[in-house]
């Protein structure tokens, strides 16, 4: 099954966070990569499917260890959030509580509203 790239979005938004946990020096990551990594979620985030599977688990630790640096937080946020907002049934509630459920700290809520220049520096949390 091939995705919209506003599907794939919709998912994208729960890994903002995600991407925004940690610091470093070099920007590598791409929207696309951000895309991809999650396309798994797609179903869960917009009430496709009503479980979490293995596979959007593993995209949103694979993206928490991508996002490295701080413009790769700041990128991804950035793409995240423009995608996200373009995605009609996208639920906010479900894919807020995403990080969580696969394992991943966060440590602000994950929204729309998000100041991705706010979070772009915060210290590295347990998986």
């Amino acid at each position: 099954m091939a995705l919209s790239g506003k599907a794939t979005v919709a998912v994208a938004v729960m890994a903002a966070a995600v991407l925004l946990m940690f610091a470093g020096e070099a920007s590598a990551l791409t929207c696309g990569q951000v895309d991809s990594t999650l396309a798994p979620c797609v179903g869960y985030a917009t009430g496709r499917e009503k479980t979490l599977s293995p596979r959007c688990c593993n995209g949103v630790r694979s993206l928490n260890g991508l996002a490295r640096s701080t413009p790769d937080r700041k990128m991804a946020c950035g793409c995240l959030k423009k995608l996200a907002g373009s995605i009609k049934a996208i639920d906010m509630g479900k894919v807020s509580g995403v990080p969580g459920k696969c394992g991943v700290s966060v440590p602000f809520p994950i929204a729309l509203s998000t100041d991705c220049n706010k979070y772009v520096y915060i210290s590295v949390l347990e998986i």
